[in-house]
């Protein structure tokens, strides 16, 4: 089953390289997660010539070290605020290309990434397809919160109605994940998520929240890895 997973993810992102990645494209988002590595990889075998005159702006530690183990030209969104296109992977994306983003607490610099490019793209497995946001990922939205006021964050979002809301702890070091910029994660289920926009809009204003991993109104297409070798495409 994990090899059909991984060849559906290759397959999307392969396609979404193919179809977004144009000549004439001078700096490219690149996401992070396990879809992302295909994604790098499908850049990898551009002409080299191309790749030696485009800045790949990554969005994670993770896909910071994919691009430079790869020889590209990285470059920050500091240097570079107008990106041609960002492909980036999703936890789950619903029927209007709304997504939670997230699982790997990477979604800050992922969403300025996304905002500051001129087209987002997805690219995920059928696992992640969902009618509506809360279908298939359970494990909440995440929400990256500065740690000094974690445990306030998280009383809100109990008040909020996300009573499973409970900060995301480290699986090989005591205590909890902390992102790139030094932030805890809380993740917050708020079952089906029928208005994420509304649901955005009500963490974001909690005092202490630095993001949020709602992505809504921003993605114009999201390729679909199919189990049958299929790409399902779908655009707003």
């Amino acid at each position: 089953m994990t090899s059909l997973i991984e060849q559906a993810k290759q397959k999307a992102a392969y396609q979404a390289v193919d179809e977004h990645v144009l000549p004439e494209h001078r700096v490219i988002g690149v996401g992070s997660g396990s879809t992302v590595v295909h994604v790098v990889a499908r850049l990898l075998q551009r002409d080299p010539a191309l790749n030696a005159k485009t800045v790949f702006v990554p969005t994670s530690f993770q896909s910071r070290g994919l691009l430079l183990d790869g020889g590209l030209t990285v470059g920050d969104v500091e240097q570079y605020s107008n990106i041609d296109v960002t492909i980036d992977g999703a936890d789950e994306v619903d029927a209007q290309l709304n997504a939670i983003k997230g699982g790997g607490a990477a979604h800050l610099q992922e969403k300025v990434v996304a905002e500051a490019a001129k087209k987002f793209i997805i690219v995920a497995d059928f696992r992640k397809d969902s009618k509506v946001l809360g279908e298939q990922w359970t494990k909440g939205v995440p929400v990256e919160v500065v740690p000094f006021a974690w445990r306030a964050v998280l009383k809100k979002l109990q008040a909020l109605g996300s009573s499973e809301a409970k900060l995301r702890m480290a699986v090989a070091k005591a205590g909890p994940v902390v992102t790139d910029n030094g932030n805890f994660i809380i993740d917050a289920p708020f079952g089906l998520i029928h208005d994420p926009v509304k649901v955005l809009r009500d963490v974001k204003l909690i005092t202490g929240v630095v993001e949020v991993g709602l992505f809504c109104n921003m993605a114009e297409v999201a390729y679909f890895g199919c189990e049958d070798g299929s790409v399902t495409v779908r655009t707003k």
